[in-house]
């Protein structure tokens, strides 16, 4: 038994000719609004808010960032402006280079001697050591186990 599977889910209907129903609002939110504004302070008052809720209107209907609505942009541009921040702060690297060095040097001074205590081994190589520690087996046990 075999079932149809709806495909294109998130595309929306044509439905006032070549426009959805939401670019439909948009335009004609816009032009409403456009004419009250024309109404209320005439042309050359009304000029100016006119243009801006004209070009928001047909933004919103007609320009897709990255096949997106810009309405998705728009809040999260906003949610971006309203909520809080997270700042994580950055090391600040010191100007004078002979300072740096020597601290570092001295850093590894003191961790070679803390390890040194703890009896751990530190070489060259530290990388090395490592992998030549994790590879190794106790053959002793192996030979008695045999």
């Amino acid at each position: 038994m075999q079932f149809k599977v709806p495909q294109f889910l998130d595309i929306e209907d044509k439905i006032f000719g070549p426009f959805t129903f939401r670019e439909f609002v948009y335009l004609a939110g816009g032009a409403g609004l456009c004419f009250v504004f024309y109404k209320l302070l005439g042309l050359i008052l009304g000029a100016i808010p006119i243009l801006i809720i004209a070009g928001l209107s047909l933004a919103l209907t007609f320009y897709h960032p990255n096949n997106k609505p810009l309405l998705d942009m728009l809040e999260s541009g906003f949610k971006y402006l309203t909520q809080s921040r997270l700042y994580i702060w950055k090391r600040h690297v010191e100007k004078n280079k002979n300072n740096a060095k020597q601290k570092l040097a001295s850093e590894d001074e003191k961790k070679i001697r803390v390890m040194s205590e703890n009896g751990m081994k530190l070489s060259g190589s530290k990388l090395r050591d490592l992998a030549w520690s994790l590879n190794v087996l106790d053959l002793s046990k192996e030979k008695n186990n045999t």
